[in-house]
């Protein structure tokens, strides 16, 4: 079947079942385009393809969006100025605007995408964050249940309705969709935060109520206590004690706002010897008393 998505031609060997596909109409866009909500990052054009064998796509001028390509089952190759970029389950891939490319799924083992076609006046700015060193390459990412439900809410919603709102809606989850997987490491740090200074952040969680030095610190990750202190303030910004007291005024904040304990249960919760101490730490980082943070946030 021979088809035009924005004024591109396509190639699509039909015969997949249960391929899905919707293109917004030129009235629509016209719309989107000239709503602050959401001018700056819309959908154009959005499908599924499962187990789609034969299916292949070439645009010798490329597009004038963003195209994004998820793999679920099954794989393909993405052929983009002179390399191939292998797509298999779990991996995406975002093909740059106006750079000739190719992509079709494997003979034997065909591929499950989900692929959405996307632009505005940031999406240059989003597609720089997928980047790796200023390169496009195939990202590894978890499959996620949720993330497939966004996907077809997003679907479904197009399938109902073009109605301003519902555009709105739309192109909000379609951001929450992209960015789940663009930014997967940073919104899932315990995951991918294996160094010594992250690891030392969790420890420090983990043992918020004991008064901990900085030598316990850095004997806890198997470091000296200068190459601890310089790593830890490198990747922080803080010292170790001063990022560790940060965390302990954290919490009690949130034990002044929702709890009934008193100051110098806090304090001994905590692991503050000194009440008077505690008060002026508290006062220093949040710029109120103990008392007074109690009295204007609790209800």
């Amino acid at each position: 079947m021979d088809n035009k998505v924005n004024g591109q031609k396509l190639w699509v060997k039909e015969g997949f079942i249960g391929q899905r596909m919707i293109v917004l109409p030129p009235n629509i866009k016209r719309k989107i385009i000239i709503n602050p909500l959401i001018k700056n990052f819309y959908l154009t054009a959005i499908g599924h393809y499962p187990n789609a064998a034969n299916h292949g796509r070439e645009r010798k001028t490329g597009s004038n969006e963003f195209i994004l390509l998820y793999c679920v089952e099954g794989c393909g190759k993405i052929y983009l100025n002179g390399t191939t970029h292998d797509l298999i389950p779990n991996t995406y891939y975002i093909i740059p605007k106006y750079t000739p490319h190719s992509y079709n799924s494997d003979i034997n083992n065909p591929w499950s995408i989900y692929w959405v076609h996307f632009t505005g006046d940031i999406s240059d700015k989003v597609y720089e964050r997928y980047l790796q060193d200023g390169v496009p390459i195939i990202q590894q990412i978890p499959y996620d249940e949720n993330r497939i439900k966004l996907f077809e809410q997003i679907y479904s919603i197009l399938e109902h309705s073009f109605n301003e709102k519902e555009m709105e809606v739309m192109n909000f989850n379609l951001l929450h969709f992209i960015s789940s997987l663009i930014y997967y490491k940073e919104t899932n740090p315990a995951i991918y935060n294996t160094d010594a200074i992250s690891n030392s952040i969790l420890f420090m969680k983990k043992n918020i109520h004991k008064n901990l030095t900085i030598d316990e610190l850095s004997k806890q990750q198997n470091l000296s206590v200068s190459h601890y202190s310089r790593s830890f303030k490198h990747k922080t910004g803080s010292s170790p004690i001063n990022y560790f007291n940060q965390l302990k005024i954290q919490k009690s904040c949130q034990y002044l706002y929702f709890s009934d304990r008193n100051i110098k249960e806090i304090c001994t919760e905590l692991g503050f010897e000194d009440q008077f101490y505690f008060s002026r730490l508290f006062r220093l980082i949040t710029g109120v008393s103990p008392s007074k943070y109690k009295k204007s946030h609790k209800k």
